[in-house]
This record gives C-alpha cells, sequence and structure tokens, in this order.
C-alpha cells in the first residue's frame, strides 16, 4: 500500500498517511475521475472502513482530501452515527488529523498560509473554499485550458457545465454568482470557482 501511495501524495506524506490507514482499518480505493465528487467514504455492510479518491486528483489535493474522508470515519466512530456529516465533531477531527501534516515539508510554502486559513473553519468540500481550490488546481499536472472559471467570465456570458446544461452568468451576491439555466429559466448560484465551458455566441 505504501508503494501505491508514494504515486499519489507527497512523498513526507505517505509513511504518516500510511499509519493512519492502518490504525483506523481503512480500505482504500482510488478510482476514475468522478466529476461530482474527489472522495468519499462508506461504513461496508461487512462493517469495514471503504474510503475512495479520484487518481485524478494532485497530490497536495489528493492528500486533503484522503484525511478529509478518514476524519469522517473517525467522527463517526468517536462521537456516534447521529452527527452531521460536515457538523462540527467531523470539523475538529479534521483539523486535529490535518495539522501534522501542515508544514513545508510536505506543502509548498506558498500554499500553506492558505491551507491554515482553510482550517480554522474547514468546508463540507475543499472546492468551496475558492481560493484554496484555485491554488491547488496550479499544481494539476493538465491544466485544462478550455475551461474557465465563473468568476473570470464576462457578465452575461454564456457557458456549459460538466453535464452539458448551458447557462447565462448574472449578477454576484455576497459569495456566489446568480446565474439562469437556459432551458428551464431557474435560478442557480455558482461557486465562483466553478469550471465552465464558455460559450461564444
Amino acid at each position: 500500500m505504501s508503494d501505491v501511495l508514494q504515486k499519489y501524495l507527497p512523498e513526507r506524506a505517505v509513511a504518516p498517511c500510511f499509519g493512519l490507514i492502518k490504525t483506523h482499518g481503512v480500505n482504500l480505493k482510488i478510482v476514475n475521475h468522478r466529476v461530482t465528487r474527489h472522495g468519499d467514504y462508506r461504513r461496508l455492510p461487512n462493517g469495514l472502513h471503504q474510503i475512495t479518491v479520484n487518481a485524478s486528483l494532485n497530490k497536495y489535493r489528493f492528500l486533503i482530501t484522503l484525511v478529509h474522508e478518514i476524519a469522517h470515519l473517525v467522527a463517526f466512530e468517536k462521537f456516534g452515527r447521529r452527527i452531521k456529516p460536515h457538523g462540527l465533531e467531523w470539523k475538529r477531527t479534521f483539523q486535529h488529523l490535518m495539522i501534522p501534516f501542515i508544514r513545508p515539508e510536505i506543502f509548498p510554502t506558498k500554499l500553506l498560509p492558505i491551507i491554515a486559513q482553510h482550517f480554522k473553519n474547514p468546508k463540507a468540500s475543499s472546492s468551496t473554499d475558492a481560493k484554496l481550490s484555485i491554488a491547488l488546481k496550479a499544481f494539476d499536472e493538465t491544466q485544462q485550458n478550455e475551461y474557465s472559471y465563473v468568476f473570470e467570465i464576462p457578465l452575461g456570458s454564456k457557458f456549459r457545465i460538466y453535464n452539458g446544461k448551458l447557462f447565462q452568468k448574472g449578477k454576484k451576491r455576497v459569495k456566489r454568482y446568480e446565474c439562469i439555466e437556459l432551458t428551464s429559466g431557474k435560478l442557480y448560484l455558482f461557486q465562483p470557482n466553478a469550471e465552465v465551458e464558455l460559450i461564444s455566441d
């Protein structure tokens, strides 16, 4: 397992992550890219703990995602299954598990302050923290140049998302953008770092 982890994690994170996997009896599956999630945790009917993480993630996002999912397992085991999946118990557990990794031997120096800020109050997904998501994307091996962030495209622009639906960008609320789905006329809110395909008229 540690040989496999070396391919997906920063070098200095391999041993501590392997330790977490062994300690908590994780059955780790590295899977093909899923658009809607980076990873997930499930307790199987036989009692085993299965965690899946996308193989397509860069090593820093892979590390955060893996620890995020292990935090679900640990929080449920410690506080019971009735807790909210991303409630206070999970946040505290995630913070506690991540602290040993937030250091320059593991993360690039320019990422450290952004990661430290994120972990003051971790979100349900690193993708909903626009600043962290954009900073992590800079380390992707294959930059998807055909995609833009919602915050970058002009007001009134039309764009397509991963499932083929078409939208038009509207005004910004406090943090997210109002966008109209062109087929139904329904209003949706988009994170500023949502990746979309800009359509030229």
